[in-house]
């Protein structure tokens, strides 16, 4: 137990230096930044491969390590890819070392067995955990824009501010990130009903996980629609996502939550 705990911290730490990174006063995609980013990518992701110990651990703490590693990866890439998606970087290391935080508070919480192991509840798994990772990064750039807009119709500038990416970047990111997220959520979905089928003929079940989902689908395609239909954006757009993002947060690890520790 106490390994367990040194390992959470050490992860925890891990992705420290990439929040400290808002703090330079010269803001750039250098070795330094390479660095943190290696590290805070490879601090979580190494202590959930651990913690897995070669099979899928479906309790709480599991969940949210798995969820912040991928995360990491997913924005991993989008620093690469384009051109001011880095930015993100303090905000994003900043709300997954939350996300560890409560891995670790809460990581004796009971382990609930896999049920099946068959190829679709594999498929289902992976794909929910890349969803998760998407929608992730993609809030962050859509709370990334809100406060960049906000603090310039305050007029008022702050480190944070200034190492966001612009307003518009912002946008772009989210509404890429949004796609590719709901593309994949879909295949969750239909991966989801396949695994159901399988084990008990039935293709869906209206529970508390399967609404909130299905709640986070059609509000991010919503938004999808009035972005590009009507042009919508700024702030009703963030408010949107990051709407549908609480939604999913509610269907996966909020669920899992209530299950593992409140109803355990």
């Amino acid at each position: 137990m106490t390994q367990d705990v040194l390992f959470s911290a050490s992860a925890i730490l891990a992705l420290l230096p990439a929040c400290a990174t808002g703090m330079r006063r010269n803001i750039a995609r250098d070795s330094v930044f390479w660095a943190s980013l290696a590290l805070a990518v490879l601090g979580p992701l190494t202590w959930s491969i651990v913690r897995m110990d070669g099979a899928w651990r479906a309790d709480l703490s599991t969940t949210l390590w798995v969820t912040v590693s991928a995360s990491m990866v997913v924005f991993a890439v989008v620093s690469v890819v384009t051109r001011e998606g880095w930015r993100l970087l303090p905000l994003i290391a900043g709300y997954l070392g939350a996300l560890g935080v409560i891995a670790m508070l809460w990581q004796n919480a009971p382990d609930r067995p896999l049920a099946g192991g068959g190829t679709w509840i594999h498929l289902h798994i992976a794909v929910s955990i890349a969803t998760y990772a998407l929608l992730t990064v993609g809030a962050i750039a859509a709370l990334a824009a809100f406060l960049h807009e906000r603090s310039l119709k305050a007029k008022r500038g702050s480190n944070l501010s200034r190492w966001l990416p612009s307003v518009a970047d912002s946008e772009r990111l989210v509404v890429r990130l949004l796609v590719m997220g709901q593309v994949v959520l879909a295949v969750g979905l239909a991966s989801g009903m396949a695994v159901r089928w399988g084990e008990h003929r039935t293709l869906l079940v209206l529970d508390h996980k399967t609404i909130l989902t299905i709640a986070a689908f059609l509000v991010n395609g919503a938004l999808l629609v009035l972005h590009y239909r009507w042009g919508v954006r700024g702030r009703q757009a963030a408010r949107l996502v990051l709407l549908g993002y609480l939604l999913l947060t509610l269907g996966y690890p909020g669920v899992k939550f209530v299950t593992d520790v409140i109803l355990a």
